[in-house]
């Protein structure tokens, strides 16, 4: 006997497939999967990083990866970075390939995400908004010349520029301002939605999610561990594993990717 799907699993297929402009905004939670630690979950780089024994210890992660820090404390700040941060052996997980997929189906819009692994890129993905930057792409703050993530991983100590300066992470730190290009981006697909599908984050980091602020449909889905400050005024609220969630909806556009081969 064929066991009856989950009725929340249901209603989220069912929102996906009558909606034909989908923004997907995500958190730590999405990459979770492929390794990568989120902050404040007991598994995240507040409960479970070690950090006995190092100078940096008595900091607290956004002051490891704060502008303060960063230029108060270069070579504190790299060795945190690179033993806590880096993963470059990640690879993406089912709710990266499915909305690479998704997006392969014409169906969603573009991924907004905060994530700096740049594993929806690897996953297929195009259209992909990154709000807080890349650790895969790196530059020196006194002449601008850029550098691959492997420079950075293999430098030891301080990565140094042939000029000299200092090789920094073009990720957005702590005290530090987002892309203007990149909030014009998001807030522009947000403002032609019809459906928003907020995953794997907590929706505390500001301004990343005020963006929200922007979304100009009328259907809201959130799929996280814990509550966020959306739940109220969402459609449809499953305080689920992210990963499991997508492997029940990954398929959900076969049809339509299938239509267009």
């Amino acid at each position: 006997m064929q066991q009856k799907e989950d009725p929340q699993i249901a209603e989220l297929r069912s929102l996906l497939k009558t909606h034909n402009r989908i923004v997907f905004f995500g958190g730590a939670g999405v990459s979770t999967a492929s390794g990568i630690p989120d902050f404040r979950s007991p598994a995240g780089l507040y409960g479970q990083f070690s950090s006995a024994g190092e100078p940096w210890a008595a900091f607290d992660p956004e002051e490891l990866l704060s502008r303060d820090f960063f230029e108060q404390h270069t070579d504190w700040f790299f060795d945190y970075y690179r033993r806590a941060i880096l993963h470059p052996e990640a690879v993406p997980n089912v709710c990266h390939l499915a909305l690479a997929e998704w997006e392969a189906s014409g169906r969603l819009a573009g991924v907004i995400t905060q994530n700096i692994d740049g594993l929806h890129q690897m996953a297929g993905s195009r259209k992909v908004c990154e709000l807080h930057g890349s650790v895969w792409r790196n530059f020196c703050v006194r002449c601008g010349q850029a550098y691959e993530l492997s420079y950075v991983l293999e430098a030891g100590g301080v990565p140094r520029c042939s000029c000299g300066g200092v090789v920094k992470p073009a990720v957005t730190l702590y005290q530090e301002a987002l892309s203007g290009q990149s909030l014009e981006q998001a807030a522009d697909w947000l403002r032609t939605a019809d459906l928003l599908f907020v995953a794997g984050t907590s929706l505390v980091v500001y301004p990343a999610a005020g963006l929200l602020r922007y979304f100009g449909g009328d259907t809201v889905a959130v799929v996280n561990l814990g509550s966020t400050a959306l739940d109220g005024q969402a459609t449809i609220v499953l305080q689920r594993d992210l990963a499991e969630v997508f492997g029940q909806i990954r398929q959900v556009f076969r049809e339509d990717i299938t239509g267009c081969e």
